[in-house]
């Protein structure tokens, strides 16, 4: 059984709810990744955040990205995986919230994040495509 810990990228840097966007699109550039776990000051996770959300959230409204802070983007409870499920659990996670990014958490320690393109390669080819039309087209 492969599980989100065999397949996720380890190590996934958060940007601190405190943080300007503006640092945050800093780490995304340095990183070359398109999201970030938002954490909170006692290191749980807050949400997550997207080079999306900067532009449609932050630029597009005319806010400066030196002003906004991070956890001001933070929506709703995180949608996460455990450590030790497997990749059809991932699988129907990502189907049903919609997102093609999950954080990976063992107990309530972030340990990574696992994205579409690590499922779809730990799927067989027929689950693989209907995950990514899932989410391309849902």
């Amino acid at each position: 059984m492969t599980t989100a810990r065999d397949i996720m990228t380890p190590g996934a840097t958060c940007a601190r709810e405190s943080d300007t966007v503006h640092d945050a699109a800093q780490i995304l550039a340095r990183e070359g990744v398109g999201a970030l776990p938002i954490c909170g000051e006692d290191n749980r996770l807050k949400g997550m955040l997207t080079d999306r959300d900067i532009v449609v959230k932050v630029l597009a409204e005319g806010k400066d990205p030196r002003a906004v802070h991070v956890g001001e983007l933070a929506q709703g409870e995180a949608v996460t995986i455990g450590a030790d499920d497997d990749a059809e659990e991932i699988l129907r996670t990502m189907t049903a919230h919609q997102v093609r990014r999950l954080p990976v958490i063992d107990g309530h320690e972030l340990v990574g994040v696992v994205a579409q393109a690590d499922v779809a390669r730990a799927l067989p080819n027929p689950q693989a495509g209907e995950l990514v039309e899932a989410l391309s087209f849902g």
